[in-house]
């Protein structure tokens, strides 16, 4: 069950739902069709529903905060002006920060998907008392499917904004500068690396450098280790952190702490046993990690082909 208005939800959670529609594209391209602005008091959060959608049936994506700074701009009203400043640096500040993301945009949609049913409900009265029950069925039905997910991909002609959006691709970068090159600038989301050579060649050392490189440039890394203890690995990450061979790390501990206190990322290292673990099994440890507060920017599989493939029979 919802609450009956927008305003009972009381104004953090406008906010956030207001920095869900401006930082995530799926969210705003499933409720899109069943947003107004109508459920908003505030005339700041009324103003930046209407540039939201405007921006989306345009260019089929979030609006970028260049594109507010060139809109705001363009108001007379020097009240309105500074409101909506501050809105959205409270709406993009409230979205780095909340913990309940999914929460809000469940609910909000759910809101959504009721107020289009209610009024649904109400606009066939006068229908139902002609008997024109063929037009409330479609009136009915219409109201049931809105809010659907509509996600099918990276739909080409329409995402031309997406792609070429310079925060779309989010780069890890490596520690070997022609990857780099190679890679235009790193790893990016969604990206599948794959290390492969001879064996003794440097395979896991170059992964040990990937993930170490990537928690010194603040990212959250996720090490599985399907070969070698964990343990071990972590004493490879101490030898790259303190640059201290890792024979000798065990007679310098002192020296490895101090290199490896505030580091500015996390680092995760977990292992299984050859075959034992599937795609199923990191996912589980992965989503772990999330509810433990630290999100993945990088993952780490050494090595990938020992993960148990599952096939159905």
């Amino acid at each position: 069950m919802t609450l009956g208005s927008l305003a009972s939800y009381g104004t953090s959670f406008q906010i956030k739902v207001i920095a869900c529609l401006l930082n995530d594209k799926k969210f705003l391209q499933t409720v899109h069709d069943i947003l107004s602005d109508e459920y908003f008091d505030n005339s700041s959060h009324k103003w930046l529903i209407q540039q939201i959608l405007k921006y989306y049936h345009e260019y089929h994506t979030t609006p970028s905060m260049e594109y507010f700074q060139v809109e705001i701009k363009k108001i007379e009203n020097e009240i309105l002006k500074v409101a909506l400043v501050e809105q959205l640096r409270e709406c993009y500040k409230s979205f780095e920060s909340a913990e309940d993301i999914e929460y809000i945009e469940k609910e909000f949609a759910a809101f959504c998907k009721n107020q289009q049913l209610k009024n649904a409900l109400l606009n066939s009265v006068d229908m139902l008392n002609a008997g024109d029950y063929d037009s409330i069925r479609f009136l009915i039905d219409n109201a049931l499917k809105a809010g659907q997910d509509k996600n099918i991909g990276h739909e080409y002609e329409k995402d031309v904004e997406s792609r070429y959006r310079h925060e779309h691709r989010m780069i890890v970068a490596t520690p070997f500068d022609k990857f780099n090159d190679l890679l235009q600038g790193g790893l990016g989301n969604g990206d599948l690396g794959i290390v492969f050579g001879s064996p003794g060649g440097g395979k896991s050392w170059s992964l040990v450098a990937m993930g170490a490189h990537a928690v010194e440039m603040s990212f959250n890394v996720i090490h599985y280790t399907l070969e070698l203890g964990e343990g071990y690995v972590g004493k490879r990450y101490d030898a790259y952190f303190s640059q201290i061979s890792v024979a000798e790390v065990h007679n310098h501990r002192d020296q490895v702490e101090k290199a490896i206190t505030n580091l500015p990322g996390k680092l995760i290292i977990k292992e299984y046993p050859p075959k034992k673990a599937s795609i199923s099994t990191l996912e589980a440890h992965i989503q772990k990690c999330i509810d433990a507060d630290t999100k993945p920017d990088l993952i780490i599989i050494d090595y990938v082909d020992l993960v148990c493939i599952v096939t159905g029979k």
